[in-house]
């Protein structure tokens, strides 16, 4: 007995000390040194050769070329990256921010990038880390001409409201210099929301007691939740830079974000994204309530991103998920043929479940069910938390959307938000938007760039679940037969994980023209917006005015002008991939450090270039009175011109019509190719979902074909 007692204490013992064994993730050392002169020069001559087939032979002094980067990484710093790489969810576990410079130079090869770990999370600590970070990776060659990679510092303010009112959305904040930089991270969470939708993962630390051996892994991750609740709040009120070191600072609206960046006088460019993407987004959210002081700054917010892992939020469509009343009150819109709202289906859903029940009670539930959908806004699924993934269908999705964002959100699309106009201030003069677009990955495991290549779909994606049904949590509902009524407070219910895996991409990419490969080339080219994004593919792009009262104006410009504009479009398909990792890549970096990172497949071009298939041009009319319908004033595509059938393709046209001010933007068009869940939706009742648990294949890549494609920033020309 006393043996026995002995071995109890013993045991409880070691339980308590392993409950305790949490701590810090290091921030890992880069080991792939700066890449080559020479493979520089060599990757550089083949964009020259292009440019000068297309554009002819430039003017002496003219060095402009396009680069290729990615402004939204996440490494384990972000608590949510930390939690999706936990051992029961089967894939590889720590990605620190060393590796995403390892990765960025010999796995996709990239010429920039920016850190954006999640300021509601990121510890000073680990604020300071990622400046060290930053330094080691910025040390290039010495040869400022053949500079191989760029890292720009910032983070994500992270913002998730439970109103369209009170939403306001995310946005990424990267800065030119890690000198003067502002000591803390300024993030979205506020005394009385706790972690927000990161108090959820919580949940995840209990698995330490199911999965003995990772034990350690769980308690790291309670480690950083216990580590950042800790951290006492900035008190209000106080200069940014008159604050502690060590507080965590935080910005209740943007406008209070774009102050405190004024605080510290530093050159920083901040970038909405993941607009369209309803994953906790409210019903009926739009651009409208953020075209004001209190939520646009036009120095600050020059850059949209409209492509990333989450899909595309360029489109719009005039579909609604929810019809709101003149009392705010809500009301469910009926299907069309290519919409079905998520509010009708919780009613059909509710039909099925009225075994027993008179006429007069089913119906009393059907309408509740579609009530409790419309108020539990982006978490439909847990009006009926044990119904299957798929008995929703494909509701709230964007049936002809490319790659569409998840629960979208038209009025959340760049389309229309260059559609608006706010008269407040004035009726001649009214506040727009001006964004340049841009694309990047969103990704989470440090991987900047994640597009050159499709596959391994649950590492270069979003596609993360349950290795298997041991690990997967159980919703049982109080009564199977009655609908329940959701949450919104974020982190107190459970996003539809399972069904968002079917709306997840390895994400887009950035490209700028830029005059040389220097921090100072790219920065300039970020600020002027002569920039332009793409799915994924490296697609060559130019597209500039070319009868302005300035001459010839590049994508990203706004001028005034009465004649009508002339524009010219040359692009390039991008370059075929060869198999495997180049010899760079494989001498650069350990085999295990290759295979971890890089999982077999490198950025590795052929000579060969996609074809590209035709050029859409989009022409959008801003309003010109308050009240103008948005419908009519977006033309996509308003041309379409088609191409030569090759991976060259040059086009010129003039708009016969310029009668009020517009902006006009293009569409370069791809020849079709395999993508990671690349087809769009279609047929309504043939659904089905690419999970990115143990219940769909964790080794099948869910291969579609699709037209990639980059879209050009806008130019905006406004009549005198």
């Amino acid at each position: 007995m006393f043996l026995i007692q002995r071995k109890l204490l013993f045991l409880s013992l070691a339980l308590l000390f392993l409950s305790n064994c949490g701590s810090d993730v290091d921030p890992g050392k880069i080991e792939g040194l700066p890449r080559s002169s020479e493979a520089i020069q060599k990757q550089d001559f083949k964009f020259f050769q292009t440019k000068e087939s297309l554009l002819g032979i430039q003017e002496e002094g003219d060095t402009s070329q396009i680069l290729f980067g990615d402004l939204h990484v996440h490494t384990t710093y972000s608590i949510d990256a930390f939690t999706l790489e936990l051992p029961m969810m089967g894939l590889q576990g720590v990605h620190d921010s060393s590796m995403a410079c390892d990765f960025a130079r010999y796995c996709a090869n990239l010429d920039f990038f920016s850190f954006n770990d999640h300021a509601e999370g990121l510890t000073p600590d680990h604020w300071r880390e990622q400046k060290k970070i930053i330094q080691q990776c910025n040390i290039s060659n010495e040869n400022p001409e053949t500079n191989d990679l760029v890292v720009f510092p910032g983070w994500e303010w992270t913002q998730i409201g439970t109103t369209k009112e009170n939403h306001w959305g995310h946005r990424n904040v990267i800065f030119k210099d890690i000198d003067n930089l502002p000591a803390r991270p300024i993030g979205s969470r506020t005394p009385e929301s706790g972690l927000g939708i990161f108090d959820t993962t919580q949940q995840a630390v209990n698995a330490r007691w199911l999965d003995i051996f990772n034990f350690k892994r769980y308690s790291d991750l309670n480690w950083l939740l216990n580590e950042v609740r800790n951290i006492p709040f900035c008190e209000e009120g106080i200069s940014s830079t008159d604050l502690p070191l060590d507080c965590y600072e935080f910005a209740r609206t943007p406008r209070d974000l774009f102050k405190k960046l004024d605080e510290w006088d530093t050159d920083s460019i901040v970038i909405p994204h993941g607009q369209s993407w309803g994953f906790h987004v409210p019903l009926g959210t739009s651009w409208d309530n953020r075209l004001n002081n209190e939520g646009h700054d036009s120095n600050k917010q020059i850059l949209l991103e409209i492509m990333s892992g989450h899909g595309n939020s360029e489109e719009f469509r005039n579909i609604a998920s929810a019809n709101f009343l003149q009392n705010n009150s809500m009301s469910c819109p009926e299907p069309t043929d290519d919409f079905l709202p998520c509010c009708w289906q919780a009613g059909e859903m509710q039909k099925k479940r009225c075994d027993g029940l008179t006429k007069e009670e089913c119906d009393a539930r059907v309408e509740l069910a579609k009530k409790y959908t419309l108020a539990g806004g982006p978490y439909t699924n847990m009006v009926f938390p044990e119904a299957k993934p798929e008995e929703w269908l494909n509701c709230d999705q964007c049936t002809d959307c490319f790659k569409p964002a998840f629960n979208y959100r038209p009025k959340q699309s760049a389309q229309y938000a260059l559609a608006l106009s706010n008269f407040q201030e004035s009726l001649n003069s009214p506040q727009r938007y001006n964004f340049g677009f841009i694309a990047s990955t969103d990704d989470h495991t440090a991987r900047p760039g994640t597009g050159y290549k499709q596959y391994e779909r649950r590492k270069m994606t979003f596609a993360t679940g349950m290795k298997s049904k041991f690990w997967e949590y159980e919703y049982d509902a109080e009564d199977p037969s009655f609908p329940e009524l959701p949450k919104i407070t974020p982190g107190e219910s459970q996003p539809d994980s399972e069904r968002v895996s079917s709306f997840v991409y390895p994400g887009g990419i950035l490209a700028v023209h830029s005059q040389g490969r220097g921090k100072e080339a790219v920065w300039r080219a970020l600020k002027n917006k002569n920039v332009y994004g793409t799915s994924g593919p490296r697609i060559l792009l130019w597209f500039d005015l070319i009868n302005s009262p300035k001459g010839k104006i590049p994508m990203g410009s706004e001028i005034i002008m009465s004649q009508n504009p002339r524009f010219a479009i040359k692009a390039a398909g991008s370059f075929k991939q060869k198999e495997g990792c180049s010899n760079e890549s494989i001498d650069s970096l350990s085999d295990e450090r290759l295979d971890y990172l890089c999982a077999g497949e490198c950025y590795n071009p052929s000579n060969e270039r996609n074809v590209i298939e035709r050029i859409e041009v989009i022409k959008i009319t801003p309003q010109i009175y308050s009240g103008e319908a948005i419908s009519p004033l977006i033309q996509d595509p308003w041309l379409t011109l088609p191409c030569q059938e090759t991976g060259e393709c040059a086009v010129e046209f003039v708009d016969q019509n310029f009668s009020r001010d517009s902006v006009y933007y293009v569409r370069v068009i791809q020849e079709a190719t395999p993508a990671i869940n690349g087809s769009p939706l279609s047929q309504r009742d043939e659904f089905k979902l690419c999970k990115g648990s143990f219940r769909t294949d964790l080794q099948d890549n869910c291969l579609s074909m699709t037209n990639e494609r980059a879209w050009s920033s806008p130019i905006y020309i406004n009549k005198p």
